[in-house]
């Protein structure tokens, strides 16, 4: 007669040893880093302060490693920290309103332009220089706005000088027969 030995069966009787997902703390952080501090930057909106944050969140998990008995749910953990450190940095800030009877007036700005309309003058610039063709477009805004030389505009796009003189002659002339800017200027 033959005895049957369910193999199995002894196996499972054997104690099973508790594998971690993650060995150590710093295999850990490591691992997470990443995901970790995009969520400290979606609380904080400063990278800076996000690496700060998660620095402050990871200190106060590996002072609770030992304690941590479910390793597999160490991301809620380390969020839960995130969050809580946030919250309590946002209830800490320094608030620096103070009631006064008069509203304060900012500085005239040096020149007596309006910043309202500086702005509405760059936009207005900005709406013409786009109606200007590719090529003239292209070397207005290398010659102008990247302040490069005529030879230095000519060997970026690839033409002589005197094409990009004569080009942007013709831009310059373009932007001043602007009816949008005109307007704008007076």
């Amino acid at each position: 007669m033959t005895t049957l030995v369910c193999t199995s069966a002894s196996k499972a009787a054997a104690p099973a040893e508790r594998t971690l997902p993650y060995p150590s703390f710093s295999s850990y952080v490591k691992a997470r880093q990443p995901v970790l501090l995009r969520t400290a930057r979606s609380l904080t909106g400063n990278p800076s302060d996000a690496e700060d944050l998660l620095q402050t969140a990871l200190a106060k998990t590996y002072v609770a490693w030992e304690r941590i008995e479910d390793h597999r749910a160490l991301d809620g953990y380390v969020r839960r920290a995130l969050l809580n450190t946030r919250t309590s940095q946002w209830r800490k800030r320094k608030v620096d309103e103070f009631a006064c009877d008069e509203l304060p007036e900012p500085e005239p700005v040096p020149g007596g332009d309006d910043p309202a309309e500086q702005q509405a003058l760059r936009d207005a610039m900005w709406r013409a220089i786009m109606r200007l063709p590719a090529r003239q477009r292209a070397m207005v805004v290398l010659r102008y706005y990247e302040d490069l030389s005529e030879v230095q505009t000519a060997e970026v796009l690839g033409v002589s000088v005197g094409t990009v003189k004569s080009a942007v002659s013709r831009a310059l002339g373009k932007l001043r027969e602007d009816a949008e800017l005109g307007l704008v200027r007076y």
